[in-house]
């Protein structure tokens, strides 16, 4: 009996340890399948942060200066208020349904699949686009310092490097974009302080002109020399509104919070903290530091070639008009530093915005597939294998890129933006029908809405405001040569997008067994 009752008690402890394995073996096979939310609040408001800090601030500023004068700031604060809503959009989106691929899996489920797909692949090839640039760049910062080195080949052990980075996991890429944009912050707020140092302590510059913010108003016209929209002598187009579509550009990339919030540790919590504080960024970061070199430096000597026919950032000629030329050796380290970050930004996003494709069933499947540590290793690789092409390309057609490979992704950036809001427009009618995700799951009407955490500020009308303002940046694009090549392609693209599509959805039907 004891023996019996012995071996019933062997018995049972054998079923419980094999039950105990199963279900271990069940819930590692299910996180295997899923993304780690391993990024932490510090991760993603710098990640947040880094996005709005690039080569547009540092060197694109020279351009969108010289067409709007000292009324950039007024363009940065309108552009900037735009991308906050638009943000603020997703931000709604993405707290309450934290996925990877964002606003490609928000347009899928809420939208349809054809417009997931769409997103998904839009916003792929933008910063395939975007990568791809910021790499054939990369050479120039390197030659800097070491002028033998073919840009080739530092483009191409950055690109091994950072795909490097990317495949150790999600929160090693956070923990290397925190000091990415650590340092980007740190430059930012150097030149500030520099700045005022030189307003306060009346330092003289070399330009001859008093540094004083007064310059805004007296130097070249004024704040409006060029108008709300004019054309100059040469045939070109400049002013205010022109401005617009170079700021726009610089902008992009405050959406990758979205792409976080699949793999963010607490998304409730950081996602809106991150996209709320977009706003002040943009303030200090932007309209305050563009506006202290405008007050040292004279408006209409910004972006003009210095003796060795050289145009230079306007945060070197800041340090350059009170004589401490090596602000260009250490600026040269920061613009390295923000295109190592780009890469890396767009990289990251790239590889979870085809690991969101596949789960959709936008993509191949063998793009869902999870490493050990969580990481989607075929998306990584497969982008940095089409970014590897593309920048051979670029090497070998230099100006086709430079003249109009931004163009188009700017059009593609806007693309994405439209999508996100019209998205936001339907996940609303979902959660008012019912339909919504989580705990909104069941709940209709008004008594739905209300429990939206974070809620996009006036919903019925701000969609509207948002998509009327980036028509009208298309519509100013046609005024620019460089850009207007990216409108025409633009629906093209478009076009091709929804062949696409269409084929896929075709084939998969083919494939699909009639009963």
């Amino acid at each position: 009996m004891t023996g019996i009752r012995g071996g019933s008690m062997v018995e049972s402890d054998d079923r419980d340890t094999t039950k105990r394995s199963i279900g271990s073996i069940e819930q590692d096979d299910h996180a295997r399948k899923e993304l780690r939310r391993t990024l932490k609040n510090r991760h993603i408001q710098l990640i947040a942060l880094g996005g709005a800090i690039g080569t547009g601030l540092f060197y694109g500023s020279s351009e969108s200066i010289s067409l709007a004068g000292p009324s950039i700031l007024l363009a940065y604060l309108i552009g900037g208020g735009i991308i906050f809503l638009i943000v603020r959009a997703l931000g709604e989106m993405s707290v309450e349904d934290p996925k990877a691929g964002a606003f490609s899996y928000y347009a899928s489920r809420y939208w349809s699949q054809r417009a997931g797909f769409i997103s998904g692949w839009n916003y792929w090839f933008n910063y395939v686009l975007v990568s791809m640039v910021e790499l054939s760049v990369v050479g120039s910062f390197v030659n800097y310092w070491f002028p033998s080195i073919p840009a080739w080949l530092s483009a191409a052990v950055f690109l091994v490097v950072i795909t490097g980075i990317n495949l150790l996991g999600v929160s090693r890429f956070g923990e290397f974009e925190f000091w990415f944009a650590i340092i980007k912050i740190v430059a930012v707020l150097a030149m500030i302080a520099g700045g005022v140092a030189v307003l306060l302590l009346g330092l003289h510059t070399l330009s001859g002109v008093p540094a004083s913010f007064a310059n805004w108003f007296t130097v070249d016209g004024g704040v409006l020399p060029h108008g709300l929209l004019s054309r100059t002598g040469d045939g070109q187009w400049s002013g205010l509104l022109m401005a617009l579509t170079v700021v726009m550009f610089s902008f992009g990339g405050t959406e990758l919070i979205g792409i976080t919030a699949g793999e963010a540790a607490d998304p409730r919590r950081s996602i809106p903290k991150a996209t709320n504080d977009i706003i002040w960024r943009i303030l200090l970061f932007y309209i305050g530091a563009l506006g202290i070199i405008m007050a040292v430096v004279p408006w209409n000597s910004i972006g003009v070639p210095n003796a060795h026919g050289v145009v230079v950032s306007p945060f070197v000629q800041i340090f350059d008009s009170v004589g401490i030329h090596a602000a260009a050796g250490i600026l040269n380290i920061v613009c390295l530093t923000a295109v190592m970050s780009v890469y890396n930004s767009g990289l990251y996003a790239n590889s979870r915005m085809l690991f969101s494709l596949a789960r959709q069933g936008n993509a191949p499947s063998y793009l869902a597939r999870l490493s050990r540590n969580g990481v989607p290793t075929a998306g990584v690789l497969t982008s940095a294998a089409i970014t590897a092409v593309a920048v051979v390309i670029v090497f070998l057609w230099p100006d086709f890129a430079f003249n109009y490979l931004m163009s188009i992704a700017t059009i593609a950036g806007i693309i994405n933006w439209s999508i996100i809001m019209i998205t936001e427009s339907k996940f609303r009618r979902h959660v008012s029908a019912g339909e919504g995700p989580g705990e909104l799951a069941g709940i209709r009407g008004e008594d739905a809405l209300g429990r939206i955490r974070f809620k996009l500020p006036w919903p019925r009308i701000t969609p509207w405001i948002v998509l009327v303002f980036l028509a009208l940046v298309v519509v100013l694009m046609c005024f620019s040569p460089s850009y207007r090549v990216a409108v025409i392609i633009g629906p093209l693209w478009l076009l091709s997008l929804l062949c696409a599509f269409e084929f896929r959805r075709r084939r998969h039907s083919m494939r699909t067994p009639k009963i």
